[in-house]
């Protein structure tokens, strides 16, 4: 369905709609007596909450209020606490659900129906109906209550095969448009009905302060103003408008504002990491979106894992309490991350009341939701938890469920909309999508004219990126962390070289852009792979630092004298110097999700050669002039982008970009982390992988992060895993150094477990054992190992800077795997 969608007028919005705020009334609260929080209890050091925004919040309905009184009256202390907890659909049984009478279950990021990642619609709504009517089985309790399904539908419904998928928020945030914000939003919530979900983790109202934070694309700009004003519409789209009898009615559903509170502003952009910043600083950059999302009515606020000041948000009771609840009157639920309470001091995945205590009302525990019960339980019994803090929350839950009409509701497969394929990547949705794709662009560079194409020139089109759906859709994509699937998995999608065929008369495809005829214009195609927030956090940003990528195809075709189109995927604006420099045009694209036919609709012109669609994208995301400036943003005391924060050519307004950047980058750079870091945040760095040898699998299993551990399991016979990258290094200097190889390891093999590093030759290697209480105990043990232990190893053509060895059957899970200092100068061998 196109839109005519009239531009919002966004500079300056966020300080108008933070000054409305400020001027509004308190919304009425739940009287909740005061408590004395656990021992191990967190609060931030300091705190004004006069600074704060107060917000005019009517989620309080006295006819749902009498609802809740009486259902809670008939409620066992059991259900309470089974009430304030969620799980994954792929660590807990429907048959489960019934027995613990858990308030809510989850899909994350790879946990679809039936054990695989995702599903058709039929898969999910089968698998939704099944746990919904485990739920609302009244054997044993004199009232059953149903579950919420929670997804992370973050840029459509992209956990279901065909969904329509729009483009990630970053491109969002460049298309300045709250109108078609809000009809995404609409469709996602249609999408998400059709496969049964009462629940999206959406919209994050993250303010990205850091690109090198893997979880940038996430957020709509790095001020706070396009979120201010998109929030709104993201939470009306998704539950409809609050007060009218739209609200909550079919093709809605439960919405979820975050991550509260400064996720976007951790110190060097670390996930889960510190905002070190002032309170009015935090309030101003980080809480900008919030005050208008629970004036829309959002039902749902999730808890960040990250802290600020030091302290934890899932246990910050002076935020959650003091200021999302009482000063922001926010009266739904506050929902924690993925075993996120399980990092407050004091507590572990299985046992924490200081976060409840704190404010939490809904922990999220997908595999640790047992434990959690049966502690939360006990700890309601004795007192340690207050009845009245876990009354309150069980209230806000009940409150979003009553408002969803979940007990007004029939089987989710007998709702309306609930199996409608039809609906699931339908051609109005596609449409709707083609357009963000068209508006999130941003011309950077279009020198000579070479944009826009003509239909009939000879266009050659190449990269890896140009036939490559997942790619071009990014993280949150059927998986976690997305890409690398087939094309066949996106049944209601173009590529990007679908849509330039579609749009030209003579497009040739060839992924190292190879050519026999001189074409008139290369469109090349190429970027970031998808990732996740984690394994996505950079020490730079530097597309290719060292220059292996495609600079050289680029230049190799600028050099033949044709005319070099770059169209750049990313979830990040990148340093791209070089690029630039080999590009006569250079756009970027983003990640855009299913309608690869939407860059066509702006790089190709009509027939008489003039633009069909122009570009309106304005970059929301300063754009680095160098490799390591981060952060970079706007209004920063020293601001000297290559690209400004709202920067953007079109056809109308063109402008020269010059052709000869700096393309030099730093040594240290290019060489530091390769040599350093091999496997963090689940993520390999570099070009590094496993090669494995013998009767070994590999899979994954959490840390401190979902999947972010290697899992290996070894038959009878054993084997060996190294990492590697198909180069040689010289680790001479580093063993001088008294560095030493550490890493996070948990084994339980039968026979003995060596670790060492491998070198060029034959049979060159050296290990050292681990010894036997490590080797068998199955807990998780950081292991430090000098590389002056390693005897007769030649430190100067390493192959392999961490190999494993098991000579038995058993599993190992191993995880950031790194160089680090000798703390003490003392030698630490394993087998001493």
């Amino acid at each position: 369905m196109a839109m005519d969608s009239q531009k919002v007028a966004l500079l300056g919005l966020s300080a108008l709609l933070l000054a409305a705020c400020n001027t509004a009334s308190t919304a009425q609260l739940d009287s909740v007596e005061t408590q004395q929080p656990a021992q191990d209890a967190q609060s931030s050091p300091e705190g004004n909450v006069e600074l704060w925004p107060t917000v005019e919040s009517e989620l309080i309905d006295p006819a749902i209020e009498a609802r809740i009184d009486d259902l809670m009256s008939k409620m066992t202390l059991e259900q309470k606490v089974g009430q304030v907890i969620q799980a994954d659909n792929g660590s807990i049984s429907p048959e489960e659900v019934k027995k613990y009478r858990l308030g809510s279950v989850l899909s994350g990021g790879n946990s679809g129906p039936n054990g695989k990642p995702y599903g058709t619609v039929d898969e999910w709504v089968a698998a939704v109906d099944a746990y919904y009517m485990a739920s609302i089985d009244p054997e044993g309790v004199e009232v059953a209550i149903p579950i919420i399904w929670g997804i992370d539908a973050v840029h459509g419904h992209n956990n279901v095969i065909g969904g329509t998928l729009f483009p990630h928020n970053i491109g969002l945030g460049a298309m300045r448009d709250a109108d078609l914000m809000g009809e995404i939003a609409r469709i996602t919530a249609l999408e998400l009905r059709a496969t049964g979900h009462d629940w999206t983790f959406a919209p994050t109202v993250a303010v990205p302060r850091d690109s090198r934070w893997g979880r940038s694309y996430e957020g709509f700009g790095e001020d706070p103003e396009i979120v201010t004003a998109y929030s709104p519409r993201i939470v009306e789209g998704l539950q409809g408008e609050f007060g009218s009898d739209a609200f909550m009615s079919d093709g809605h559903v439960i919405s979820t504002a975050k991550h509260f509170l400064g996720d976007g502003g951790t110190e060097g952009g670390k996930d889960q990491g510190d905002a070190i910043l002032p309170e009015a600083e935090l309030i101003r950059l980080h809480a900008a979106g919030y005050p208008p999302a629970i004036e829309a009515g959002a039902l749902s606020v999730m808890a960040s894992f990250s802290s600020w000041n030091g302290a934890k948000i899932h246990g910050d009771k002076y935020l959650l309490t003091d200021v999302l609840k009482e000063r922001m009157g926010f009266n739904g639920f506050v929902v924690g991350d993925w075993n996120a309470h399980g990092q407050i001091d004091g507590c572990t995945n299985e046992d924490c009341a200081a976060a409840l205590i704190a404010g939490l009302d809904m922990y999220m525990a997908p595999d640790s939701w047992k434990g959690l019960y049966e502690n939360t339980l006990a700890e309601a019994k004795s007192g340690a938890i207050p009845m009245a803090r876990l009354d309150d929350a069980v209230r806000r839950i009940l409150r979003a469920k009553f408002y969803y009409g979940l007990f007004d509701q029939a089987r989710p497969s007998e709702r309306p909309l609930s199996g409608r394929s039809d609906i699931v990547g339908s051609p109005e949705h596609r449409a709707v999508a083609r357009q963000a794709v068209r508006e999130s662009l941003v011309l950077l560079k279009n020198e000579g004219g070479v944009l826009p194409i003509r239909p009939d020139a000879k266009i050659l089109v190449a990269g890896n990126g140009a036939d490559n759906i997942s790619k071009q859709a990014g993280g949150w994509t059927l998986t976690w962390q997305g890409g690398g699937m087939s094309n066949d998995l996106f049944p209601n999608a173009d590529s990007i070289l679908a849509g330039l065929k579609a749009a030209g008369s003579d497009v040739t495809y060839t992924a190292d852009g190879s050519y026999t005829a001189k074409p008139d214009v290369a469109i090349i195609v190429f970027g970031e792979e998808p990732y996740a927030e984690f394994r996505g956090d950079v020490d730079h940003l530097a597309y290719d630092i060292d220059g292996t990528k495609e600079r050289k195809l680029l230049q190799k075709l600028k050099a033949d004298g044709i005319p070099v189109v770059t169209v750049f995927l990313s979830g990040r604006p990148m340093w791209v110097n070089p690029e630039l420099n080999a590009s006569d045009a250079f756009v970027a694209a983003w990640w855009p999700g299913s309608e690869g036919a939407g860059i066509a609709d702006v790089l190709i012109a009509d027939a008489d050669g003039q633009p069909r669609n122009d570009f309106t994208g304005k970059l929301s995301f300063s754009w680095p002039r160098s490799a390591d400036q981060q952060p970079l943003n706007v209004g920063d005391a020293v601001y000297d982008p290559l690209f400004a924060y709202g920067y953007g050519l079109s056809y109308a307004t063109p402008a020269a970009v010059a052709s000869d950047l700096d393309e030099s980058v730093s040594a240290d750079l290019v060489s530091a982390r390769a040599n350093s870091v091999f496997f963090e945040n689940g993520s390999f760095v570099s070009d590094w992988g496993p090669e494995t040898v013998g009767d070994v699998t590999q899979s994954r299993v959490d840390h401190n992060a979902q999947e972010d551990a290697l899992f290996y399991t070894f038959g009878g016979a054993g084997g060996s895993v190294a990492f590697k990258d198909g180069t040689a290094r010289n680790f001479l200097r580093e063993s001088n150094g008294d560095m030493e190889l550490m890493l996070m390891l948990k084994s339980s093999v039968s026979g003995k477990v060596e670790i060492g590093m491998q070198c060029e030759g034959d049979d060159c290697a050296s290990y050292d054992t681990l010894p036997a209480d490590v080797s068998t105990a199955n807990e998780w043990t950081e292991v430090r190992l000098s590389l002056s232990c390693l005897k007769g190893l030649d430190l100067e053509t390493v192959t392999s800077p961490f190999s494993l060895r098991a000579e038995g059957a058993g599993t190992i899970a191993v995880t950031d795997v790194h160089f680090v200092e000798d703390e003490d100068a003392q030698e630490t061998c394993l087998s001493e």
